[in-house]
């Protein structure tokens, strides 16, 4: 059973699977698991100092000699001090996401750390090819967290023709079908955040786990986009209040803003069903039991290699 890409050498992982970079979650116990099951692990930067960063670095490897990533939210206060930390531990591989990294783009390929962007739109593509990315992170409107405008059977195809970088898929993809869907696309990975969620390995709150483990195809909901970043979570009493209080011209945008502060941490950490923020993409609905992340990683690999096996059944000879 083995799907070997691009990717794969390039990182020196076994499997073309990334765990996605998510705020609160993805920790160094999560992202050491993806890694020993042979995918890529990524630690969240998220709005922490750098000492959070470094000592969850160190925590890594602790757990794995394996390759793993560090993601870094480019609207981070702490932005500047955290890329230096990468450059300076010479993390195997660092993803960004909500900005521009071409700022520590060349600190961090002289450091040798592999950069992979994430991109929503076909201009950013470019933009990150030109500026020397090692490869770039297609992220479609299903994932959760912040997302653009356009889905992923659209945009990852898009990608594909803007560029010779090796292109990872993101968002939507929970299964082996999904998989194989995105390489049918032009991709030579995947990165998935949502079905990691409910991984033993995963930290994150009980009361999350079982919210994306009840969820269903519709109970996901985008909101924020009147204020420019637009952010999907699942269906709760916060993400509903939110929305009315988007669509009433009587709140501010800075009223709108300081209405999530916090709300996510409410949800990974405390699991406050009422004022949290359950952030997760809309393939929550097919999220219906918990492993461990190899078993997560096995299965979907397996799954991939017989969807791409049966797919010569559909030509007529």
């Amino acid at each position: 059973m083995m799907i070997r890409t691009q990717v794969c050498d390039l990182l020196g992982i076994e499997y073309p699977v990334f765990q996605g970079g998510m705020a609160w979650i993805a920790d160094a116990k999560l992202a050491a698991a993806v890694s020993n099951a042979g995918g890529l692990g990524i630690i969240s930067a998220m709005n922490a100092g750098p000492d959070y960063l470094r000592g969850q670095i160190n925590a890594a490897r602790e757990l794995t000699d394996k390759p793993f990533g560090v993601n870094i939210m480019l609207m981070s206060p702490y932005a500047d001090e955290v890329s230096r930390i990468v450059a300076e531990e010479q993390v195997h591989v660092v993803t960004t996401g909500a900005g521009n990294p071409t700022k520590y783009m060349s600190m961090w390929l002289s450091a040798g750390v592999a950069v992979i962007p994430v991109v929503a739109s076909v201009a950013m593509t470019k933009l990150m090819t030109r500026a020397g990315a090692s490869a770039v992170i297609a992220e479609g409107y299903e994932s959760g967290g912040h997302v653009g405008e356009t889905t992923t059977m659209a945009l990852v195809p898009q990608v594909c023709d803007a560029t010779g970088l090796p292109v990872i898929a993101a968002g939507g993809i929970a299964d082996g079908r999904g998989v194989a869907a995105a390489f049918m696309l032009g991709a030579a990975g995947v990165q998935l955040g949502t079905r990691f969620l409910v991984a033993d390995e995963c930290g994150v709150h009980e009361e999350y786990k079982n919210k994306i483990l009840r969820a269903t195809d519709i109970s996901t909901i985008a909101t924020g986009k009147r204020l420019g970043h637009p952010v999907r979570s699942l269906k709760t009493p916060f993400s509903r209040e939110y929305q009315k209080a988007e669509y009433d011209g009587a709140v501010t945008d800075e009223e709108l803003e300081s209405l999530g502060a916090g709300a996510l941490r409410l949800a990974a950490v405390e699991g406050d069903a009422e004022r949290g923020c359950f952030l997760s993409g809309q393939i929550a609905g097919m999220v219906s039991k918990r492993q461990s992340a190899a078993e997560i990683i096995r299965e979907m690999i397996g799954e991939a290699v017989t969807v791409l096996d049966g797919a010569a059944k559909w030509r007529n000879t």
